[in-house]
């Protein structure tokens, strides 16, 4: 049997797995009978979870003997591994965080104590003095920097817009490509990227809570460019071009994950190093929000050192997950890593509770592009190369440990 023809196998296994859990899948591009196939007659999960032992048994074998695209054999027998493990979840088995994540995306997150970030909320009690909680502080100053409700749509244009061009002055574009933007209410999440196909994508950002002058680059370049549109387009070529059918769906949980999150987070890095980001925010992104840009370096010190409380949102995260802790001591701790309101605090857990481990593709996926790009690139052209291989190329997390 064939690699192609196991990846075809893998693609119907994954549209019918969809159809027991809506929204595993996130994107498809491939033959739309195939899908409808699956909608209107998805096998039953014991016979998806035998088909994909199947899947499995006969990739393992092909990695075994030396198969001459023996990596790409590997990343497929991953995802197929991983899409079996869903198919138990569906089913209701739960085991720890970490397994969890390590079964769904290859990837076992190494977490810290929450004490290991309490230095760092000691920093930042420099930076906002006062008597109110930290968290108050914190809070009151990050409302400063609110992009009114009138010109969140004019921010986020510009911010695209720039994202677009430094990407493509490394990455060539598509002509045609699109990038379509909507304002919507009532998600767990805050922004979201569905490509659509074709080389276009629709980002919805959701405006239930203020949208931050500091998070409008971080969006443009996470959904759009270099960060999920980019990965889709890279995705839909290697599948039309290559002739990869596996590259034809995306599913929500799979290895590549903690490269697409992580890829997409790093972006922003990647296309503003330096304080190329805090120049543009402040002599463009500012001024068009109705915002003091002398007040920009005060809010880029608060940023820097609040990324480092990101690992202890993890640890919160698992210990929630597992149980350690009730929802209400979750909010607590969300309210005292994140320095945000009870209301902030309660929608970054409903974004837990719906998708669980997935929240380990941020940070640690984030870490592990970082430091791959870091080891390969030494100037603009050679980072941005090293970031293209892990978009064009079968990759697990593992591999960018090398």
């Amino acid at each position: 049997m064939t690699l192609d023809t196991l990846a075809r196998d893998y693609v119907r296994l994954v549209l019918e797995i969809d159809a027991h859990e809506s929204g595993y899948v996130d994107a498809y591009f491939g033959p739309e009978d195939l899908r409808e196939a699956a909608r209107r007659n998805p096998r039953e999960r014991a016979e998806l979870k035998r088909d994909a032992d199947r899947i499995k048994a006969a990739l393992t074998a092909k990695v075994a003997a030396g198969d001459e695209q023996g990596q790409r054999a590997k990343v497929l027998l991953a995802n197929v591994s991983s899409a079996r493990f869903r198919l138990d979840m569906i089913d209701g088995k739960r085991v720890s965080f970490a397994d969890e994540a390590e079964r769904l995306f290859a990837l076992r997150p190494v977490l810290k104590p929450l004490a290991a970030f309490d230095g760092a909320l000691r920093r930042i009690d420099t930076l906002v003095p006062g008597t109110a909680p930290l968290s108050e502080r914190v809070e009151m100053f990050r409302s400063r920097y609110s992009i009114p409700d009138d010109r969140v749509q004019i921010v986020m244009e510009a911010a695209i817009a720039e994202c677009r061009k430094r990407t493509a002055a490394y990455i060539p574009l598509p002509p045609g490509e699109s990038f379509a933007m909507e304002l919507v209410k009532g998600q767990s999440w805050g922004a979201y990227n569905y490509y659509l196909g074709g080389e276009r994508s629709l980002i919805q950002i959701n405006t239930d809570l203020p949208v931050s002058i500091g998070s409008a680059l971080i969006l443009a370049c996470h959904e759009g460019y270099p960060g999920h549109h980019v990965q889709g387009i890279y995705n839909e070529q290697n599948y039309r071009d290559r002739g990869w059918p596996e590259y034809s769906v995306a599913p929500l949980y799979v290895p590549a994950a903690p490269l697409n999150e992580g890829g997409a987070d790093f972006g922003v890095e990647l296309a503003f190093p330096g304080d190329e980001r805090l120049r543009f925010e402040m002599d463009v992104l500012y001024p068009l929000a109705g915002l003091d840009p002398e007040a920009a370096p005060a809010f880029d010190a608060l940023r820097a050192a609040t990324a480092e409380l990101d690992g202890a949102l993890l640890k919160v995260s698992q210990m929630q997950i597992d149980g350690e802790i009730d929802r209400e001591e979750a909010i607590t701790l969300v309210q005292k890593y994140r320095l945000a309101s009870r209301d902030v605090a309660a929608q970054s857990l409903e974004f837990d509770r719906k998708y669980r481990s997935y929240v380990i593709n941020y940070s640690v996926g984030e870490a592990l592009v970082r430091g791959y790009v870091d080891r390969h690139g030494h100037d603009a052209a050679s980072r941005w190369a090293a970031y293209v291989h892990i978009l064009s190329t079968p990759t697990l997390p593992a591999d960018l440990r090398n």
